[in-house]
């Protein structure tokens, strides 16, 4: 499934730094900023798109977006979203593309407290500035995106899995679907996306499980819905994925 941010995209030079509130369903249309933002979600679920793909992110987890790329925010859930710009020259992760980043409890305050009172240019919070920069710096990358295919035969799977991830349909009966041969479309999944069809199947799964779970349903039902063959096989890879259950998502939030 191929997102496009790019026509009518606006141009906002200075990346803002703030807080605010999206109510669930709402979206930031495609724009681009001069400078770096990192953007946090306190709060429900945060699904940043690009012409690349889909990055998504519940409240352990951050999003950095370079300077210059056009980009599309949407809430799942009620978002308590957070914004802090840094200039095109200060890349203290040296990111040149969308990344997900863990948000420890100290980088969390930091974050918070950095985009109360974006207003002050006091001496205090410039130091702050300098720890929150250093804990980006420490912060493990973690690989939440759901890429964007290109190729039109790879694009006809993804669209399948996505429109309903209960599918469980393998690769080869997928391709059997579209026309395109199983072997195909594995070398299509390393080469576009660097993963195997069961990994990005599980990304896309993730995906639509933050979704559901910001929208309350219970996890029995997530775990249905999204092709897991039972509750405890879904608890397993999305506390792998995540560090926590699906059951204290929204409590955490």
């Amino acid at each position: 499934m191929r997102h496009s941010c790019a026509p009518a995209a606006r141009h906002t030079p200075v990346a803002p730094t703030r807080a605010q509130y999206l109510a669930a369903g709402d979206r930031i249309d495609a724009h681009r900023h001069d400078d770096h933002q990192i953007v946090y979600a306190g709060s429900g679920v945060l699904a940043v798109t690009t012409d690349a793909g889909t990055w998504f992110a519940p409240g352990t987890r951050a999003i950095w977006v370079p300077a210059g790329t056009v980009h599309a925010h949407r809430a799942h859930g009620r978002l308590d979203l957070h914004l802090v710009g840094l200039p095109a020259d200060d890349n203290p992760l040296g990111l040149d593309t969308p990344t997900v980043l863990a948000v420890g409890p100290l980088l969390r305050e930091l974050i918070l407290a950095y985009t109360r009172d974006p207003e002050d240019d006091g001496p205090e919070r410039r130091r702050l500035l300098g720890v929150l920069r250093d804990q980006l710096r420490a912060s493990p990358q973690q690989p939440l995106r759901l890429p964007a295919p290109s190729d039109p035969r790879l694009a006809a799977v993804c669209r399948i899995v996505h429109a309903d991830p209960s599918d469980v349909r393998t690769l080869a009966a997928l391709g059997a679907a579209t026309g395109v041969g199983e072997r195909t479309l594995s070398r299509l999944f390393r080469r576009e996306f660097g993963m195997t069809f069961p990994q990005w199947r599980t990304q896309s799964r993730l995906y639509h499980a933050l979704r559901m779970l910001a929208d309350d349903l219970p996890v029995t039902t997530v775990a249905h819905r999204c092709g897991w063959s039972s509750a405890s096989a879904f608890i397993d890879v999305f506390h792998r994925a995540f560090g926590y259950t699906p059951g204290t998502h929204n409590r955490r939030s």
